[in-house]
């Protein structure tokens, strides 16, 4: 019977993706239920991922989503710098309300777009990796009896949609780890390269400081 339970649980299975290139991707996250599926027809399902300080989720673009009923998530913290480098950041908590995926019997799957952060100029790399570690499967079933061995009681500050007039236990369900972890190859500039950035840069703003003040004697009225 314990190889049986361990066997269900194990069946639960989790993959993380980021779409499209740069700075600006797409999180994607799927989630299949194996042997739970089939009594999971009630259930809430939602993986709460914690992202590094390498990468965050943009909260005003996130509201936008949401309004539009395209995305259900939860930020923790709520309010985030988007403008702070990697190493004046601090990690963030992502909690996503997965949809049913229609072409797969107890999968679920669920997106929401990341943004990497600048980091410090390196020694001898022209890239960070921001690794995103797998993330924890939460189930919410209030119509439903399932057997209890293959999950533990989770703390989420979310309503579950299966119970919308009263408060619902969420579990954390076990599953297989994720094989392989998704990085994000973020580009940075190398220390050796400073000095120059620097003059160049000094150099461009006395530029278009130069032309800005000849503009505004040129064309300018004074009195």
């Amino acid at each position: 019977a314990v190889l049986d339970v361990q066997a269900a649980c194990q069946d639960v299975t989790v993959t993380q993706e980021l779409l499209k290139e740069g700075f600006h991707r797409d999180l994607l996250l799927k989630v299949e239920l194996g042997v739970m599926g089939k009594d999971a027809g009630g259930c809430t399902v939602a993986a709460r991922t914690h992202l590094p300080s390498g990468i965050y989720v943009d909260p005003y673009e996130l509201a936008s989503l949401q309004q539009q009923n395209l995305t259900k998530a939860v930020l923790i913290p709520a309010v985030i710098d988007v403008e702070a480098p990697e190493y004046l950041a601090t990690g963030l908590v992502v909690l996503l309300c997965m949809e049913r995926d229609p072409r797969c019997s107890g999968c679920f799957r669920a997106a929401v777009p990341v943004h990497g952060r600048y980091h410090r100029p390196a020694a001898d790399s022209e890239e960070a990796l921001v690794v995103l570690k797998s993330p924890e499967v939460l189930l919410c079933c209030c119509d439903s009896d399932l057997s209890g061995e293959c999950w533990k009681p989770a703390e989420v500050e979310a309503p579950c949609s299966g119970k919308p007039n009263g408060p619902c236990q969420w579990y954390s369900i076990r599953h297989k780890p994720v094989y392989e972890e998704p990085i994000l190859h973020v580009p940075v500039g190398l220390r050796q390269h400073s000095s120059l950035v620097c003059v160049v840069t000094l150099l461009v703003t006395v530029l278009c400081s130069s032309l800005i003040l000849a503009a505004a004697c040129k064309y300018g009225h004074f009195s």
